[in-house]
């Protein structure tokens, strides 16, 4: 009887377990009708950062708004999110895309309404957000007077992406006695002005001053190439000219793909600057306007110029004191004064420039092509500077250096000077309409390590009064035979040249 009982235990346990093993091999066959032959094959990560959470796709809120996934075999990352404008006046979230449209903070764009206040609120909502872009947009034309973009509170890598058409008013009065700059960034780090847009200066109704420019005298029996530009509002303007677009103090600033131009004074400008990028963009003056520099270098260093078209009244590129490695390439230049350093010790002050690299550039129709500059009285030095592969056409006078600069017509006589040595110049080829080399250095230190190689210049026209080359206290060698003979250089060290005091070494 008791034997009875355990068999009738045993098939009674041997029941339940079949029929769970069933049950169980059920629930496995839906759960593969559904999903093993599409799985989405997670990774190892995956699966361990979901464990014990809601799956993807689930409707189960975790704090986040979660993306259901895509029904494909492969996983794909889903697209970002469409930027979104930030509401006008309030701070962006950090979710959304830190794009700051200065219309959406009150810029009209219609050419006429002063935008500045616009500007001015864009850029501080932006200066909060890390790698933010402050966009003037296109098909619309601002008018934006004086304003500073300042940056010690400003958070880095900030770009003003410029695809409209930033304008200067014309009314005397929002400039006051005259300002240095117009737009201008101060003390950023990393700082990025790009796209197609345009600042328009309306530079003619300054240019009506008329201030006589000593070198465009250079030669007796050449006129003036600066008569003054005819302007509506002649003479209304305050006489400080601004220069339309500065950067001061700033570190990693890049200017890409946009067009300055008719500039009151100077187009671009760095000041105290680090690590400068300018490439495929633009200026554009007349070639009569009035001090008009193309793109101005003062105190700034590890500067790459690149793939640029530059046309002005002054110097398509001035190097000022306190400049190294600067690295100018695959420029165009014309109208113009054509690429210069300097001019550099005025008023008896002390120059430091070096490491300047100026190569594969098209010169045409400019005053002069490379040049150095410097007043009587300077000291400091220029070294280590090599101008090559340099293509002028109808250029008065494509090589200079000229150690007795004056922007006036006469100036005092004096002994110091900014010392020059290790001038390199390197294949430069073309035709001059004056004279094709000046070399007018210091009598108490002259010019040192000047070398020339394949320097091949002809005059434009035969029937032209030209001047033959010229040197006065040059030293240097010619590695090759140049066109026309520069007889005048002197071979070897010039044997009065002193031993520089503290007061002038670099």
């Amino acid at each position: 009887m008791r034997r009875l009982r355990l068999k009738g235990f045993g098939l009674l346990l041997l029941f339940v377990l079949v029929t769970l093993c069933s049950t169980f091999d059920v629930c496995d066959g839906r759960r593969g009708k559904h999903w093993n032959k599409r799985r989405f094959p997670y990774t190892s990560m995956a699966k361990k950062k979901g464990k014990g959470k809601a799956g993807v796709g689930s409707h189960h809120h975790s704090g986040s708004t979660r993306v259901k996934p895509s029904p494909s075999l492969t996983p794909t990352l889903a697209p970002p999110p469409a930027a979104s404008k930030p509401v006008k006046g309030s701070p962006p979230s950090k979710q959304a895309a830190a794009v700051f449209d200065v219309v959406d903070y009150g810029a009209q764009g219609d050419g006429v309404t002063d935008d500045t206040k616009a500007f001015q609120a864009a850029w501080a909502a932006a200066c909060k957000v890390e790698a933010s872009t402050v966009l003037v947009p296109a098909e619309y034309e601002f008018l934006v007077g004086p304003i500073s973009f300042s940056g010690p509170n400003c958070q880095p890598n900030i770009v003003f992406q410029l695809e409209g058409t930033i304008i200067a008013p014309t009314n005397a009065k929002a400039w006051g006695s005259g300002l240095l700059q117009w737009l201008e960034f101060t003390k950023l780090r990393g700082i990025t002005i790009q796209g197609s847009g345009i600042i328009e200066g309306r530079g003619s109704v300054w240019w009506t001053y008329y201030d006589y420019d000593y070198e465009s005298d250079i030669f007796s029996d050449i006129d003036s190439d600066v008569d003054p530009v005819n302007a509506e509002l002649s003479g209304n303007m305050p006489h400080i000219k601004p220069t339309a677009l500065r950067f001061y103090g700033s570190y990693n600033v890049t200017v890409t793909g946009i067009t300055i131009q008719n500039s009151p004074q100077c187009h671009l400008k760095f000041d105290n600057c680090e690590a400068v990028a300018v490439h495929y963009m633009n200026v554009s003056s007349p070639g009569n306007s009035l001090n008009t520099d193309g793109i101005h270098l003062q105190n700034s260093r590890d500067v790459n110029i690149h793939h640029t078209n530059l046309a002005c009244g002054d110097d398509c590129i001035s190097i000022q004191t306190g400049c190294t490695n600067i690295n100018i390439h695959n420029v165009n230049c014309g109208p113009g004064h054509g690429i210069s350093i300097g001019g550099l010790g005025r008023d008896n002050t002390k120059a430091c420039v070096s490491n300047i690299t100026v190569r594969d550039i098209n010169i045409h129709n400019t005053m002069t092509g490379v040049r150095i500059k410097t007043w009587q009285g300077g000291s400091g030095s220029v070294q280590s500077v090599r101008f090559s592969n340099i293509k002028v056409s109808e250029v008065q006078t494509p090589i200079i250096i000229d150690q007795f600069y004056c922007d006036r017509s006469s100036c005092k006589n004096q002994t110091s000077a900014v010392a020059l040595a290790g001038i390199a110049y390197e294949n430069i080829r073309g035709t001059f309409t004056v004279k094709p080399v000046h070399l007018a250095c210091s009598d108490s230190s002259p010019c040192s390590d000047i070398t020339l190689t394949q320097v091949e210049l002809e005059p434009l026209k035969e029937q032209y009064h030209m001047y033959d080359p010229f040197c006065w206290q040059a030293y240097g060698e010619l590695y090759t035979p140049t066109v026309p003979p520069i007889a005048c250089l002197q071979n070897g060290k010039p044997a009065s040249n002193r031993i520089l005091s503290d007061h002038d070494t670099c």
